[in-house]
């Protein structure tokens, strides 16, 4: 019995496919079907029940089918202490503005799963962080909205989506709603970074306005986060956009956030190299969820 039989009855009997299965396994169906049979003829007992129309579990399939699981889970559990028995004494990882807490939750979750790991955290643009990644010089690198380029030596692992707000002066009417709809900032200046600093925030949010049905006034590009709150705190009518991790940490009765009627949000992905370990750990501590906006008071 071999661990590529295991995973490909597995894969089928949740997928009741073959196709499907060799899809999720990225390999050829008739490699699907020749594994599922060798095991069956191991077995001596048919795990499944083929017609033209299904495929289901036999009673023996599903019996098998927690075992089958055990296997693999216990191989999953093998990897990932092999991986972190190698793991490096620095873990050089690469990030981007607004994590606020949610870097601090995944910081403290990762250090108590590996005391002995020291980690390095560099900012900077997304290609140089991409490009450092590449030669080594970074271990991982999170990075926001759509993936910049063709880097086939990398791995992009999903791990949230960055929640954003809308700020208004306090003292504007929208801000007295409890969320805002864009089509009603069509009228008000927005001030946002320079797209070459940001491309993905800039793209999503210009998009969105223009899915709300108009093409935004753009104020002039803002610079530190703190100035553009200050000048939107002075009630000029004008707005932008924040990370709601951000808004939660700002304390300014100047200024109002609120969440948009139709949420706008950036996914957000773990990029590590193909040749090296998967880090599990870290990739586990990404996961972990912080509040959202809505457990805050707005």
């Amino acid at each position: 019995m071999e661990l590529r039989q295991l995973r490909c009855f597995v894969a089928v009997a949740e997928e009741l496919h073959f196709g499907r299965a060799a899809e999720r396994l990225l390999l050829g169906q008739p490699a699907v079907s020749q594994q599922v049979r060798r095991l069956e003829r191991e077995l001596k007992v048919e795990l499944f029940d083929r017609s033209p129309r299904y495929v289901r579990l036999t009673p023996a399939g599903e019996r098998f089918l927690p075992a089958a699981r055990d296997v693999l889970s216990a191989e999953d559990a093998a990897r990932a202490l092999a991986a972190d028995l190698a793991a490096p004494a620095v873990l050089r990882l690469g990030t981007v503005t607004g994590l606020a807490e949610r870097l601090d939750l995944i910081l403290d979750t990762y250090q108590r799963q590996a005391p002995g790991v020291r980690v390095e955290l560099q900012s900077v643009p997304v290609r140089e962080r991409l490009t450092r990644l590449s030669d080594g010089r970074l271990d991982a690198a999170f990075v926001r909205g759509a993936i910049p380029g063709n880097s086939p030596e990398l791995r992009f692992l999903p791990v949230w989506d960055d929640e954003l707000v809308v700020v208004l002066p306090a003292r504007h009417a929208l801000a007295q709603q409890p969320e805002v709809d864009l089509a009603d900032l069509a009228a008000l200046p927005l001030r946002l970074t320079d797209r070459r600093n940001n491309p993905a925030l800039v793209d999503l949010v210009t998009d969105a306005c223009a899915q709300a049905g108009f093409r935004p006034v753009l104020g002039p590009a803002h610079g530190a986060l703190q100035d553009t709150l200050a000048s939107i705190g002075t009630g000029t009518p004008m707005w932008t956009v924040v990370y709601a991790a951000n808004a939660r940490l700002t304390n300014s009765p100047r200024v109002a956030f609120r969440p948009c009627r139709t949420p706008l949000s950036l996914p957000t992905s773990l990029a590590v190299r193909r040749s090296a370990p998967l880090p599990r750990l870290l990739l586990a501590a990404c996961r972990k969820t912080p509040p959202s906006w809505d457990d805050q008071d707005s």
